[in-house]
């Protein structure tokens, strides 16, 4: 199944719920990728394909203009329908942003966590996220030399064409082919068994500072 980029219709009546307890409910998780745009435009996608079934929500106003005809700010605006509040079918779901912040989205968010089995966040390069209810997974280019300095903390670590050891607890991920970047890209799903895309699923298990 390829990437569903415009499954979410608009609708009234918006309702805010509570955060799912993470010990009864399925994971959200938030990616912040600081230093890669093209990286932080496909994370989030590949996180979403290696649970199976998942929402994507960019959380960036100037987040990338994935394709369909909905958006965040058109829920913000218009307030989701019951039928948005969880999958109608198997697959990945893509909800660009649309122009709006986090704060005026923040109870739709909560909403569609709420009736979503997993929900990957799509934050902003800046600022460096506060800690708050959903863990955050950093994504960190594994290059040399002191342009991008990590701070020690675990995150997921992206391989380049340069050897490296990674910095700090983590999970190194290898490099995409450009197969899987080019069907990322037209909004398709890669070649089943991708190894970047596989190399995602244990993101969903590490604890993130739960």
């Amino acid at each position: 199944m390829g990437l569903r980029s415009n499954p979410l219709s608009p609708g009234l009546g918006a309702r805010t719920l509570p955060l799912p307890d993470p010990e009864v409910c399925m994971p959200a998780l938030a990616l912040w990728t600081p230093e890669d745009g093209l990286l932080g435009a496909l994370a989030p996608l590949a996180l979403a394909l290696a649970a199976g079934t998942a929402l994507v929500i960019d959380l960036d106003p100037f987040g990338p203009h994935y394709p369909g005809s909905h958006s965040l700010a058109q829920l913000v605006a218009e307030g989701p329908r019951q039928a948005d509040l969880g999958p109608a079918r198997r697959g990945v779901a893509v909800l660009r942003n649309g122009g709006v912040g986090p704060a005026a989205a923040a109870e739709v968010v909560a909403a569609l966590i709420g009736g979503w089995e997993r929900v990957v966040l799509r934050l902003p390069p800046r600022p460096v996220p506060a800690v708050g209810g959903i863990p955050v997974a950093p994504v960190r280019l594994l290059v040399p030399g002191g342009l991008f300095p990590h701070d020690g903390a675990p995150a997921v670590y992206q391989a380049t064409r340069a050897a490296m050891r990674l910095p700090g607890p983590g999970l190194r991920l290898p490099r995409p082919g450009p197969g899987t970047v080019a069907a990322l890209l037209a909004g398709r799903r890669p070649a089943v068994g991708d190894r970047w895309v596989r190399a995602w699923c244990p993101v969903w298990e590490a604890p993130w500072g739960r």
